[in-house]
């Protein structure tokens, strides 16, 4: 595995610290809100930081393992994860572009409505 795929989930596993070492000062994230709506972007590494440690405090236990990648063509690595916290468990798959060594860009593709339910946010179709 690349050293950037581990060190991002790493950093989503709760090692903060590592947004300077592996995040471009340019980043850009583009993700679906958690409840709904359109892709929204997000610019700089605080507020990636600001995500990552929101999702924690409202998982407890939150972890993410890699199941397959990085699948890398340059300058994309994508990953698929598998992520469990307390009970629950969720999958994605996060598109990484990385420009001289530090993630620049990020797509994620998480299975959102799943979690929201599982956190009983949303009700659970029957």
């Amino acid at each position: 595995m690349s050293d950037i795929a581990e060190m991002w989930a790493d950093l989503w596993n709760g090692e903060l610290d590592l947004v300077e070492d592996i995040v471009h000062e340019d980043f850009v994230s583009h993700a679906a809100p958690l409840l709904g709506g359109p892709p929204q972007d997000n610019t700089g590494r605080a507020p990636l930081a600001g995500w990552v440690r929101g999702a924690h405090e409202n998982m407890p236990g939150l972890r993410f393992t890699i199941q397959v990648g990085p699948i890398v063509q340059q300058p994309f690595h994508v990953l698929r994860w598998h992520a469990t916290a307390d009970g629950i468990s969720f999958y994605g798959t996060d598109i990484l572009r990385v420009v001289d060594g530090k993630i620049a860009e990020y797509w994620a593709n998480a299975d959102s409505l799943w979690a929201a339910q599982q956190l009983d946010l949303v009700p659970a179709l029957s």
